[in-house]
Parts: structure tokens; sequence; C-alpha cells
């Protein structure tokens, strides 16, 4: 057992921020919790309605579904574009003897630039008129056919609406993996090549079961961040066209500020945790099988 001051400088250490994090994230969703079973509009008394907003969100609000659908079509371009690019960048940098700084400083950048600078450099590339990035390269190649108002078609809009949230935080993933591959002991590797064993191998049977801690924790960093995501959308199409890029985060924004019904978005905001909640209990799930495997 710990002495009885070194306990006291443990709770010292950790009650500030265990209080600041019940006030910050424990009592909102309590809040919210309480708030769903309620009809209000922010104005007049709160109405006490029991499950109602849970049978609607369930049953009678086909937008509340198309939302999930966007929002689970959201996470995967997600977590493609940030864990499989910063693997790949991760395992790139790990053969080169120049230019690690300057490609992972650069790679990184995304992730400290303004959301809003974001959004609006991603409306530019993806103008249909004045011609974008995206345009002009598929003109430039012979492709000017495909060029299309990639904000604007509902065939597109979801995926245009993904990527920058996935090039923006996969620096950051990349970093972590990068770290995590860098204290791989050479020794396993160097034994694994005197055997014959190709780079793949080497990767795949060594390389990846020594970072699987790693890797599931920035999986579930990647999956609860995109399932909360929002600004990004938001600032590019606030959800449309029609309801092509609704996420949840979206749609229970503007049900609580511009329909001014709290208690129905209260109602999506609980079931966005218990969302986040499944996704980690299913990564932890999955990924532990194959270790097991």
């Amino acid at each position: 057992m710990l002495p009885r001051r070194s306990r006291l400088s443990v709770l010292v250490f950790l009650v500030p921020p265990l209080a600041l994090y019940a006030v910050a994230v424990l009592f909102p969703i309590l809040q919210s919790l309480v708030l769903s079973f309620f009809s209000w509009d922010g104005i007049t008394d709160l109405q006490f309605v029991g499950l109602s907003n849970y049978a609607h969100m369930l049953t009678g609000d086909p937008v509340f579904w198309r939302a999930f659908l966007n929002t689970l079509g959201y996470l995967v371009v997600c977590l493609v574009l940030q864990l499989g690019g910063a693997l790949l960048v991760s395992a790139l940098l790990l053969t080169l003897r120049r230019g690690r700084e300057v490609i992972k400083t650069l790679y990184l950048l995304p992730a400290v630039i303004s959301t809003v600078a974001i959004a609006f450099l991603f409306q530019r590339i993806y103008s249909f008129d004045p011609q974008g990035l995206i345009n002009q390269l598929l003109s430039w190649v012979g492709l000017g056919e495909l060029a299309r108002p990639w904000l604007s078609d509902v065939n597109t809009v979801l995926v245009a609406v993904s990527a920058p949230e996935g090039w923006r935080f996969s620096g950051l993933y990349m970093l972590i993996i990068y770290a995590a591959l860098l204290a791989v002991p050479q020794e396993l590797e160097e034994a694994a090549r005197i055997d014959g064993a190709s780079r793949w191998v080497i990767f795949w049977r060594i390389r990846f079961p020594y970072i699987r801690p790693v890797w599931v924790t920035t999986t579930i960093m990647a999956a609860t961040y995109a399932l909360r995501g929002f600004d990004i959308p938001y600032l590019l199409t606030n959800g449309g066209p029609g309801q092509a890029s609704e996420l949840l985060t979206t749609y229970m924004y503007k049900t609580a500020f511009t329909s001014t019904n709290y208690g129905y978005a209260s109602t999506m905001s609980v079931f966005i945790v218990v969302e986040c909640l499944v996704a980690v209990g299913l990564i932890l799930l999955l990924l532990r099988r194959k270790a097991d495997a």
C-alpha cells in the first residue's frame, strides 16, 4: 500500500482534473439525458414526455436514419484516410534516411490549421465555377467530362465533406503510429531478415503485432472523433443538398438551435454517446479477436 503522504499527493493531483472532467463532460451528459425525457423550446416550462422523444427518433423520423447512415459512411471514409494514410506514411518514414522531419512537419500541418480555413480551402478545391483544383486536374489529364460540383452532387457530397476531416487528422495519427513503430525491437526484424522474411512479412508478423495496443487506441480515437464530427461538414454544406450530407451532429445542432426543440436534440445527443460507446466496444472486440487468432 502507498504511504499516507503518497496517497495524499495522488489525491491532490487527481482531484482537480477529475472535478473539471465531471463539470465539463459528465454533468452535460447527465443533463442531456434528463432533458431527453422532456419537451422544451428553451423558453417555456419543461413538459415531461417520457420516452416519446426516443420513440419518435427510432420509428418516426426518417431524417434521423438518413443522418445515421451518412454518419457511418463518414466514419468509414475518415478511418480509411486517417488510419490507412497514417500507417502508410509511418512505414515509408522508416525507410527514409533524410527528410523525415520535413515530411512529418508537412504531414502534421493540417492538424494545427483553423477549421474554418480548412473549410474555405476545400470549398475552393471542390469549386465548379470558378473551376477548382480537382476539376482543373481532371481537365489537364483529359477527363474533363468527370468534372462536377462536388459539394452539390448528392452522389459525391458525402465523400467530399469526409475527405477534409480525414486529411486534417491523419498527420496526428501518423506521429502516434510512427513513434510506436520506432519502439519495435530491431533484433526481431534483423532475425526475420536473416531467415529470409520479406518486408511485408516483417511488417505484418512483427511490427504490427508489436504496435497493436497503440493501433487499438488510435482506432478508438479516430472512430469516436469521426462519429462526433461536425464543424467541417456543417461549414461546407450544412447537411445539404437535401440531407445528402446530414450527419447526426449537424441534425442535432439544427434541431436544437434552428427548430429550438432542445428535448429532441438532447435525445439525439444521448444516442451519439451510446453510439460512440458501442463503437469502442466493437473495436475492442474485433481487434482482440484478431490478436487471439
